[in-house]
């Protein structure tokens, strides 16, 4: 697969699952939005606009590129233990995803990696831009954990590229400011990380952000005890957000880029540019 079709699979395909859930959260939100969007998406998207560039200058070669340096050097397990193409087609992305949720784990209990990770947590709503929002660090972090991943088990380059495409619009999809019918949530989140599931994570209560870590596949929650149905205090009760970095003015990007870096000294002090004021 060359370069240039993978990147023109991967932004086509995260372009149109952005606008349908952007369309579908101004006409159907599920929340109420504390700050809106015109606060937080310039800063959010900027960052993303930083992730990309980092991830093409710093790695230009990618997950993707791995995969094909190690069809051709024959690396991998796959490879090592003859599975036939097709299978290590499925258990690469069923594999790669796992990788992704045990990051997140550790990015959640490492207190360096936490202060990376916790400026995706830090946006005081949630919508189809928070699941863009991670630090540059972060980004390039989780590249190279993906690369290892791939060359170690050599995982074929059609399935990074429907791995990272499913990542991609999964995350888009369960931070989105959408609802699904309740009958129908409950049968979806045995398939892939629900709106109303992921919501969970993105809780102030620190009990609940350390649960359902999953981004696509929901099953690691559920078989690694990580699981939580619900929050607490319910779909109108939950707070989004960090007890830190409530003050609208840690929306602008320059503010988010050293959020790892800096801590709120008063963090339960709403100031009159706080949406908890």
């Amino acid at each position: 697969m060359s370069p240039s079709l993978e990147l023109a699979i991967r932004v086509g395909g995260a372009a149109a699952v952005f606008a349908v859930m952007a369309i579908w959260e101004w006409y159907a939100p599920r929340r109420r939005i504390i700050a809106g969007r015109a606060p937080r998406w310039p800063g959010n998207l900027g960052i993303l606009a930083i992730d990309i560039v980092a991830v093409r200058l710093l790695i230009p070669t990618a997950a993707v590129g791995v995969a094909l340096i190690a069809a051709e050097q024959g690396w991998g397990l796959f490879r090592l233990l003859g599975v036939p193409y097709w299978a290590a087609l499925v258990a690469g992305v069923i594999v790669l995803d796992l990788v992704i949720y045990l990051q997140h784990i550790v990015f959640h209990h490492v207190p360096a990696l936490w202060r990376l990770h916790r400026m995706h947590h830090a946006d005081i709503d949630i919508d189809v831009t928070t699941g863009l929002r991670f630090h540059p660090l972060e980004i390039l972090l989780s590249m190279l954990i993906k690369m290892a991943a791939v060359a170690a088990l050599g995982v074929p380059a059609v399935a990074v590229v429907i791995f990272e495409v499913l990542l991609n619009a999964t995350a888009m999809f369960n931070h989105s400011n959408v609802a699904l019918p309740p009958w129908l949530d409950r049968i979806a989140r045995w398939i892939v990380v629900t709106p109303q599931m992921h919501q969970v994570h993105h809780s102030i209560e620190r009990e609940e952000t350390d649960s359902n870590f999953g981004f696509n596949l929901p099953w690691w929650d559920r078989m690694f005890g990580t699981y939580r149905a619900a929050p607490r205090a319910g779909e109108k009760g939950i707070v989004i957000g960090l007890p830190i970095f409530r003050d609208l003015a840690e929306l602008r990007i320059t503010r988010l880029l050293t959020q790892p870096f800096r801590d709120d000294k008063n963090p339960a002090k709403p100031g009159k540019n706080s949406p908890i004021a």
